[in-house]
C-alpha cells in the first residue's frame, strides 16, 4: 500500500454476511423482513439528513453507523490521509423470489426487504476517495461470504477472498484483540491506535505488559 500510495485515485471494499448467523436483532437492523416503503422511513431515512445534522447527532452520541463507517476512518489513519468528509446511505436488497427467515420466522416476499447494504463514502484532503460496503441479507441458494478490495490507480489491484469463515473471523478477532485492550492507554482510544491485529500464537497472557 505504501508503495502504490502515490499513484491512488480511489479503493473500493465490499463484503457480505447472512444476517441469519448473527441473530434476530441484526436482521432486524437491516432492515429484513420489511417492504421497500417499510425499509425508507425505518431505515434509510435516518441518513437523509444535512452534514450539519449528522455532526451534530454524532456530537450528542445519537449517530448509528454502519460496520464501514469506523473502517473508513481506520484505513485513513494508517493511510496517512486527511479526511474531509464522510456520508453514509443504506439500500435495501430484494430477491426475486419468496424467501424463508428462520432467525426472523417468517417468509420474506419476492421484491421486500431481503437486509441492506450500507454504503460509507470519504473523501480526503490528498483526493484519494474510499467507497466501502456491507452487505448484511438473509441469503438465497446463491448466495455466499465474499470478500473484495479494489484499488484504483496504477496499477489498478483487486483482492477477492471468496467464502471466508465470516463468524469464526469475527470471534478470532475479538479473542486476539483482548491483550490489545488490556495492554491499551487508559481511556477513550480508537482501534487505529491498538496496531496491527495479528495472530496470538501463544497463551495471551503472555502478550500482556506487565509495567
Amino acid at each position: 500500500m505504501q508503495v502504490l500510495l502515490g499513484s491512488i485515485k480511489k479503493i473500493k471494499g465490499s463484503s457480505s454476511y447472512n444476517v441469519e448467523d448473527y441473530g434476530i436483532a441484526l436482521a432486524e437492523a437491516h432492515g429484513a423482513g420489511l417492504t421497500l416503503d417499510e425499509f425508507q422511513k425505518q431505515v434509510a431515512s435516518a441518513d437523509d439528513i444535512s452534514e450539519q445534522q449528522r455532526q451534530s447527532l454524532i456530537n450528542s452520541g445519537e449517530f448509528l453507523p454502519s460496520y464501514m463507517w469506523n473502517v473508513n476512518g481506520w484505513l485513513c489513519e494508517k493511510l496517512g490521509l486527511t479526511v474531509e468528509s464522510q456520508i453514509q446511505r443504506c439500500i435495501p436488497q430484494t430477491y426475486t423470489k419468496d424467501i424463508f427467515s428462520s432467525t426472523l420466522n417468517m417468509t420474506i416476499k419476492a421484491g421486500d426487504a431481503t437486509g441492506m447494504s450500507a454504503i460509507v463514502t470519504t473523501k480526503t484532503k490528498e483526493g484519494i476517495v474510499l467507497e466501502t460496503e456491507c452487505i448484511g441479507k438473509v441469503y438465497s441458494k446463491e448466495d455466499y461470504d465474499k470478500n473484495e478490495w479494489t484499488i484504483q490507480g496504477e496499477p489498478t489491484t483487486t483482492i477477492t477472498v471468496a467464502k471466508p469463515q465470516t463468524v469464526e473471523l469475527t470471534c478470532a478477532t475479538i479473542v486476539n484483540r483482548i491483550p490489545d485492550v488490556i495492554n491499551a492507554k487508559p481511556g477513550y482510544i480508537s482501534t487505529a491506535m491498538l496496531g496491527e491485529l495479528n495472530f496470538k500464537i501463544k497463551p495471551l497472557n503472555e502478550y500482556i505488559n506487565n509495567n
